[in-house]
């Protein structure tokens, strides 16, 4: 929100395949952190996750938008929006938590790493194929577990509460 007020709302601009590949970026150079051990820039891995949770939100937003729709929205109206899908994807967490009891808990950040990017692959080949699918969820269930995974790793590296 803070950017947004600094900003406007210039990411509507993006096409859905940018932000993915904003995503995409984010996700590996967490990859490569944690495979590196060593950041070149001061910048670590918890910037990224809250990076990939804010263009996710973001792409689910564009999701629901047209060309026609205006570009600059206003701060209170990408409040309520954002606030709308985090409040979704927060309740399929905790619907997925209760029948996969809470597995995420026993699994590595860095599993946790790779299964955003393989769903941004997954993503990535949705919108290749123009949103077309035989039996995969859509892009919003995609960026939603993207959204969790991220908010899992930053809970077992001991950033997030709750």
């Amino acid at each position: 929100m803070k950017k947004t007020r600094d900003y406007g709302t210039a990411w509507r601009i993006l096409r859905p395949e940018s932000i993915t590949d904003q995503i995409f970026i984010k996700a590996q150079r967490i990859r490569t952190l944690e495979e590196k051990k060593v950041s070149k820039v001061d910048e670590g891995i918890v910037p990224e996750y809250i990076g990939i949770i804010n263009y996710c939100v973001i792409a689910m937003i564009q999701l629901n938008m047209n060309d026609t729709d205006e570009m600059e929205i206003e701060a209170e109206k990408v409040s309520a929006l954002y606030d709308l899908n985090i409040n979704e994807t927060r309740n399929l967490m905790e619907d997925k938590n209760h029948d996969y009891g809470e597995a995420w808990r026993d699994m590595r950040v860095s599993s946790l790493t790779d299964l955003i990017l393989m769903k941004l692959l997954r993503v990535k080949q949705i919108e290749d194929n123009k949103g077309q699918t035989l039996v995969s969820e859509g892009v919003k269930a995609n960026y939603q577990d993207i959204i969790n995974y991220s908010v899992f790793a930053m809970i077992k590296i001991g950033i997030a509460n709750s």
